[in-house]
């Protein structure tokens, strides 16, 4: 087994590569030193679990997704715990639940046991006299404890525990291991700044966010994901009458985070520098799109509540589903797909107009050649409007068909036309979408030919680059090509020696570096070559001026005597 092994890059080295890094990551400060898996004869088995396991300071091991799968099962276990209070559920499914169970403590005392196992190895712990007792009685080991301790009980006491069944709550309290660290983190770089201003770094994308923003982030976004579901399953009658209170329970808490959320947005939206105004900067803030969208996520709430007695608002439930849209904040595909359609919209609007114009067109022909035969389905141009339309998007449903010769004419016609005529904004579209991301690319390849000025990136470099490669759906492998790609361009913006003359005479600092690369070069050529020849070939064939001699013999550091004047020449 290959243990994970310290780098022993050079500090002075400015990049280092990215391929151990998911999707969209790019490290808080590129060039910090990271280990990557290697063989390391003298380390120990305890070593070697720790950084594979434990190890975040590794690249390459398997900190990162074994953390992952800790997470969700926590989440699982506590959705399992809620629907095992639910007979009608639990009962069919009781040996699933139960071979779950025995999995989720089975993996969280693997957790358990291999962090007490390398506690010696965990700088947390080892500088006490006893690391593993030191481990022991840390709360994250003693909650790791409490989450697997109810079923190891109820297997060896012959006792009647499932009264402490309900400790396995406790496993929520796990996340506190990513929250904890996020959270001092998020202290750290906030301090000296107003809760107002710790507020909009926690909401806000910024600087001072840290992880902990990320985790709030998808917090939000779990929960617009868990009452959109909770929406669907509440449309479905065996469900509904099964979950009719828990469902309504899930909104009311749903809604409590949003309206939470909402508030909070407002309340700090003023340290946006577009937002500065107490009052019209919180209007403005209110009046954005994504603002919107998260006002209609919990309107139809608190509509129904507070008018169901003068009012049915119970069709508004359905504009729950538009919680959906809040998403929306964390992807810059939308952004991206606005951009695309603002800039092609003069083609796709001319595009939209004769769509329009053949759909009429063939509506009227459709009518007047259907409706005596068939006056129930064509019975007016509106209604032919429908048949032309599926028509042209080549649907067809069946519903309404021609019958006479000339009507099916019209429709062999309308479907061939329709297959280029339809098929125009979606090219449009994909192309140009294509085309926004490509450039979007190169604006954040411009950037960062801009940020190696200096030749490193630092910390506030990189955090601009991990936003801008998740918002672009950038893989590691793509930052790593971009940056490399960034870097071959500054060198060769910085070699002089590949811009043309006049180039470099119009910038009298790169004129002097120039002269001076000359002129090593001619000191390189007077240690390289043999003397006596070069002045014998210099004097015979009259190729030199005096002043060249005089320049050479100079650089040389030896006099000699002059072949001819600049003026005989």
């Amino acid at each position: 087994m290959n243990s994970p092994k310290l780098s022993d890059t050079p500090d002075d080295k400015p990049l280092r590569s990215y391929r151990h890094l998911s999707e969209g990551e790019v490290p808080a400060v590129i060039g910090a030193r990271r280990a990557d898996p290697a063989t390391e004869h003298d380390f120990t088995p305890r070593k070697i679990v720790y950084d594979w396991f434990f190890n975040s300071a590794i690249s390459g091991n398997l900190q990162k997704n074994f953390d992952r799968l800790i997470v969700w099962m926590i989440v699982l276990n506590l959705l399992a715990l809620l629907i095992e209070h639910i007979p009608a559920v639990h009962e069919p499914y009781r040996r699933w639940f139960d071979a779950f169970e025995l999995f989720s403590v089975a993996l969280f005392s693997v957790e358990y046991l291999l962090r007490l196992y390398t506690a010696p190895e965990d700088p947390h712990f080892s500088a006490a006299r006893s690391p593993r007792l030191t481990y022991v009685r840390n709360p994250f080991a003693l909650v790791d404890l409490l989450a697997i301790l109810p079923f190891f009980l109820q297997a060896v006491l012959p006792v009647d525990l499932r009264a402490l069944r309900v400790l396995r709550m406790l496993r929520i309290l796990k996340l506190f291991r990513l929250l904890v660290p996020a959270w001092h983190e998020f202290m750290a770089l906030n301090q000296g700044r107003s809760f107002r201003q710790r507020m909009h770094a926690l909401i806000f994308p910024s600087e001072y966010g840290g992880k902990l923003h990320g985790y709030f982030d998808v917090f939000i976004a779990a929960w617009v994901v868990i009452s959109v579901i909770s929406v669907i399953l509440e449309s479905v009658h065996s469900v509904s009458y099964l979950l009719h209170l828990e469902l309504i329970i899930l909104d009311i808490i749903a809604v409590a985070i949003f309206t939470l959320e909402y508030c909070a947005r407002i309340y700090c939206c003023v340290e946006d520098p577009r937002f500065t105004r107490p009052l019209r900067g919180r209007l403005g803030q209110a009046t954005t799109i994504p603002m919107l969208i998260d006002l209609v996520a919990i309107l139809p709430f608190f509509l129904e509540a507070l008018l169901h007695h003068l009012i049915d608002l119970r069709f508004l439930r359905i504009f729950r589903l538009l919680r959906l849209l809040k998403l929306t904040r964390y992807t810059g595909a939308t952004t991206t797909l606005a951009k695309v359609i603002a800039r092609e919209w003069p083609v796709m609007a001319a595009s939209a107009f004769i769509m329009v114009l053949l759909v009429i067109l063939t509506a009227s022909l459709g009518y007047l050649f259907e409706h005596e035969a068939q006056p129930d389905k064509f019975e007016n141009i509106p209604q032919s409007i429908y048949w032309a339309v599926i028509t042209l998007a080549s649907v067809g449903y069946g519903d309404i068909s021609p019958v006479t010769p000339m009507g099916r004419a019209v429709t062999i016609v309308l479907a061939l036309i329709g297959i280029g005529i339809f098929a125009i904004p979606a090219a449009l579209l994909s192309s140009a979408f294509s085309d926004q991301l490509h450039k979007e690319r190169d604006a954040l390849k411009q950037e960062l030919f801009e940020m190696l000025a200096d030749g490193k990136l630092s910390a506030e470099e990189a955090e601009i680059i991990n936003r801008e490669a998740k918002r672009l759906h950038l893989t590691a492998a793509d930052v790593e090509v971009l940056i490399e790609q960034a870097r071959r361009e500054r060198e060769l913006a910085n070699d002089l020696a590949k811009f043309p003359l006049h180039r470099i005479a119009e910038t009298p600092a790169h004129a002097v570096e120039h002269y001076k690369s000359l002129l090593s070069e001619i000191r390189q050529l007077g240690l390289m070559t043999d003397p006596e020849k070069f002045e014998e070939v210099a004097r015979q064939q009259d190729r030199l001026t005096a002043s060249e001699w005089a320049l050479w013999q100079q650089i040389r550091g030896a006099p000699g005597p002059g072949v001819r004047s600049d003026r005989s020449a």
